[in-house]
C-alpha cells in the first residue's frame, strides 16, 4: 500500500520543523527579535517593577562600531562588531561577560551617508553554527564552541549586489538546511538561499533590491514558506526551491528604505515602513493573499519592528529623522489607533512575562503593561549613555542593550529577572 503524497508532504514540514525546536530552547534569544523573530521572549520571569535606581548593571563590555544586536543561547552571548579593519564575532558568558572566544574576519565596507562603518545584522545561532552577515555582503559560518571559520561567502561580489544606502542589514534566515539572504543581487539573485553544512549555492528568486527587513517564516497550507520584505515588495518564497508563492508592491522609490521585519500571525501577514508607504494587513491563502487593510495614519514604521501581544500591535510610528515619532497601539484586525505616546521618540520594542519593555533611541528602558486602552508605564532607567540603534535581547532575566555611538559603545547587561530561589 502507498502512502498518500499528502502524509509525506505533511511528514516533510514536521521534520523540517524539527531543526527550529532544537536551536530555539526556552530562555535562549538566537537570533534577530528572539526566538520567533516576532520579539517574544519565552519563559521569563521578571521583576514586577525596576528599582528606583534601575536594575542591577551585571557586567559591561566595551565594542567597536556597527548596529548588529547581541545573539543568546545556551547561556552564551554572540557579539558582532567592527575594530579597524576586522569584523569580529565574539562569545562571552551571559552572566559575566567573561570572553569564550573571539573571531577575527576581514571587513571592506566603506559608509557613503552614514559613517559607521560596522556590521548591522545580529547573528543567527544554529544548533553547532553562528552565522553572521557583514556590512559588505559577506556570509560567513562560525564554529559554535570553538569559534574556528567554517565556512564564508561573497555574496555581494558574486551576485552583484551593491551596497545600498547603509551597507548590508537584512539579518539572514536559517531553516531546515538553508540560509536564505536578502542580498539584491543581480540577474534574479535578490534572495539568495546557500547550504547550511558548506555555504554552496542553493537557489536564487526575484529581480529586486534589498531592502534592511530580516524574513520571517510562514506555514501556508500547512506548508512553510519564507516572508521577504524587498526594496520594492514583499515575496512568499518556498524555501526548499526559491519558487515564489506570490507577493505584492510594497516600497517607494527615490531615498527611502524598508527595515521593520513583517509580522505574521496565523494567517495574517502584518508589513510597516515610512516614507509614505504605510502600513498593510492581509490573509495569507493558498494561492493568493486578500487584502484586509492598508493606509499611511495608523502605524508606519521607519525602521523599529512592532510587537504584537493579544490582538494589539504595539509600535513606532513616524521617523526618527523627521516630525515626532509616537509609540502606539493599534489594532491588529482594523487598524484603530487606540493610544498614542508622543514623549518616547523611536524605540525597539520586545514582550515577555505579560509585560513591554521599550529602549528608546535615546538609551532608556521603559517597562509598560501591553493595555490597549492606555499607555500604562510601570518603571524606567537609563540604559545608556549615547545613543541605541542596536536591538536588544533578553535571556535568563538578564537584558542585554548595545549603545551605538559615532564610534561604538559598550554592550551592558542588566539584571531584569526576579531572583532565583534558594
Amino acid at each position: 500500500m502507498k502512502t498518500p503524497r499528502f502524509c509525506w508532504k505533511l511528514l516533510s514540514t514536521i521534520l523540517c520543523l524539527l531543526p527550529l525546536a532544537d536551536v530555539a530552547r526556552a530562555g535562549d534569544w538566537p537570533q534577530i527579535l528572539g526566538p520567533d523573530r516576532n520579539g517574544h521572549a519565552q519563559d521569563e520571569s521578571l521583576l514586577d517593577e525596576w528599582p528606583d535606581r534601575g536594575p542591577q548593571e551585571v557586567w559591561k563590555r566595551n565594542l567597536g562600531t556597527g548596529y548588529a544586536g547581541p545573539a543568546i543561547a545556551d547561556g552564551v552571548v554572540y557579539l558582532f562588531h567592527r575594530e579597524a579593519a576586522s569584523e569580529l564575532l565574539e562569545a562571552v558568558e551571559l552572566k559575566t561577560g567573561k570572553k569564550i572566544w573571539a573571531r577575527d574576519m576581514r571587513a571592506s565596507y566603506q559608509p557613503s551617508i552614514n559613517p559607521d562603518d560596522g556590521p548591522r545584522c545580529v547573528p543567527v545561532v544554529t544548533e553547532d553554527s553562528v552565522i553572521v552577515f557583514g556590512a559588505a555582503g559577506i556570509l560567513r559560518s562560525v564554529d559554535r564552541q570553538s569559534g574556528k571559520l567554517k565556512w564564508e561567502v561573497d555574496l555581494a561580489g558574486q551576485f552583484g549586489a551593491p551596497d545600498g544606502y547603509f551597507g548590508f542589514g537584512s539579518t539572514p534566515i536559517v531553516y531546515d538546511k538553508t540560509v536564505m539572504v536578502n542580498v539584491g543581487g543581480r540577474n534574479g539573485a535578490g534572495i539568495v538561499a546557500v547550504r547550511l553544512s558548506d555555504g554552496q549555492f542553493q537557489w536564487r528568486a526575484t529581480d529586486d533590491a534589498a531592502s534592511y527587513s530580516s524574513p520571517v517564516m510562514a506555514s501556508i497550507a500547512g506548508r512553510p514558506y519564507a516572508v521577504f520584505v524587498t526594496r520594492m515588495q514583499t515575496v512568499v518564497v518556498d524555501p526548499f526551491t526559491g519558487n515564489i508563492l506570490y507577493g505584492f508592491p510594497f516600497g517607494a522609490r527615490g531615498p527611502t528604505v524598508n527595515a521593520a521585519t513583517p509580522i505574521v500571525s496565523g494567517d495574517k501577514l502584518f508589513v510597516t515602513s515610512s516614507y509614505g508607504v504605510g502600513a498593510k494587513l492581509v490573509a495569507l491563502d493558498k494561492n493568493k493573499f486578500k487584502p484586509i487593510w492598508e493606509n499611511d495614519d495608523t502605524l508606519s514604521s521607519q525602521y523599529n519592528t512592532p510587537v504584537l501581544v493579544d490582538g494589539y500591535l504595539y509600535g513606532i510610528h513616524g521617523r526618527e529623522d523627521l516630525g515626532r515619532p509616537e509609540l502606539r497601539c493599534v489594532e491588529l484586525a482594523t487598524g484603530k489607533v487606540m493610544w498614542q505616546e508622543s514623549n518616547l521618540g523611536t524605540a525597539h520594542l520586545l514582550y515577555a512575562d505579560g509585560k513591554l519593555i521599550a529602549v528608546t533611541n535615546e538609551g532608556t528602558a521603559i517597562l509598560f503593561r501591553p493595555e490597549p486602552k492606555k499607555f500604562s508605564e510601570i518603571s524606567r532607567f537609563r540604559a545608556s549613555n549615547d545613543i541605541v540603534r542596536a536591538l536588544p535581547a533578553l535571556s535568563g532575566g538578564y537584558l542585554l542593550v548595545r549603545e551605538t555611538g559615532t564610534r561604538g559603545g559598550p554592550v551592558r547587561c542588566f539584571q531584569i529577572g526576579k531572583p532565583s530561589e534558594p
